[in-house]
């Protein structure tokens, strides 16, 4: 299932829906119609666990597009928010996940020319995350270095601790796309929070796909364009620490909780690492995609504060 959060209407709350071909279909109305109880906002339906994916799933192939009295609205007529708006924790971000990124990471950002030999782990606070369509904030104040990272985000549906490798997949509820955002003159005694931890770094959606949607998350094409000109495109097959093995390593000394989001790094072609070196500015465009998942748009925005 591709799971989102829409607006029906800009004044509309947040609601949960499931997307069905090019129709927006609300989860706990539709719910309400089958004897299901569903709630309506997403980290609610994580919460649930397993059990009620499959309850869903079911109900809705029983259904044969017949969505009873519940709100079903054409794509193009609702907003999608980012599918978890407000994450309860900081995301988990990972640095230095392909081999070619950490190659022009060494050249461009002084990070070191070897290859890591356990995950590179940041994070980005809640406040950084922003759905399709909404502008990543430019401040010259803050950075004259902005730049982009695609992502493969991994949204963990069962809590983990201390899990092996061999298991560590059964703990996702889905995934989703992540633009992480980067200030790269904001990095302060070699720590990157501040420099990924913005307001407005993490675009993120269009939607959560189930798991059971995407059995091997290692085999996904994704791509960055900036004002129609691709920057980047690779597949998640490069990845360094599979996504098994960032859950089982992240595991080892954090508990992952339902809701938690791993954005699971980005392949060469960022900004940094080009000759000469590109920046977003405003008024530049980012356009980002996961195969299987979707594609997500954000404009640049001038947010200098006026003097």
């Amino acid at each position: 299932m591709k799971l989102v959060t829409y607006q029906a209407h800009v004044e509309a709350a947040p609601r949960l829906g499931v997307l069905q071909d090019n129709t927006v279909v609300d989860v706990a109305e539709f719910g309400a119609g089958v004897g299901l109880n569903l709630p309506s906002r997403m980290l609610d339906f994580i919460d649930l666990g397993p059990a009620a994916v499959t309850r869903l799933q079911a109900a809705l192939q029983a259904a044969r597009g017949d969505w009873g009295n519940a709100s079903a609205l054409p794509l193009q007529n609702v907003k999608l928010l980012a599918p978890i708006p407000r994450p309860r924790k900081n995301i988990f971000g990972i640095g230095l996940n392909y081999l070619d990124h950490v190659a022009e990471s060494s050249k461009a950002l002084d990070t070191k020319p070897d290859l890591p030999k356990e995950p590179v782990v940041f994070s980005k606070p809640p406040t950084t995350v922003i759905g399709p369509d909404d502008p990543v904030r430019h401040d010259a104040d803050m950075t004259q270095q902005l730049d982009w990272e695609v992502e493969l985000a991994v949204i963990v549906g069962t809590r983990a601790q201390n899990v092996a490798r061999e298991t560590a997949l059964s703990h996702v509820f889905g995934y989703s796309l992540i633009i992480d955002i980067s200030a790269r003159d904001n990095r302060r005694a070699g720590q990157w929070i501040f420099s990924k931890g913005m307001d407005s770094y993490a675009p993120f959606g269009p939607c959560i796909v189930t798991a059971d949607e995407i059995p091997d998350p290692q085999t996904l094409d994704l791509w960055l364009t900036v004002n129609g000109v691709e920057k980047q495109r690779s597949n998640t097959a490069k990845m360094l620490f599979k996504v098994d093995e960032l859950i089982a390593d992240l595991s080892t000394g954090i508990t992952l909780e339902p809701g938690d989001i791993i954005a699971s790094g980005t392949p060469e072609g960022v900004g940094a690492g080009r000759d000469p070196q590109e920046w977003l500015w405003p008024g530049d465009v980012i356009v980002a995609h996961v195969e299987g998942i979707g594609t997500i748009r954000h404009p640049v925005i001038n947010s200098t504060p006026s003097k």
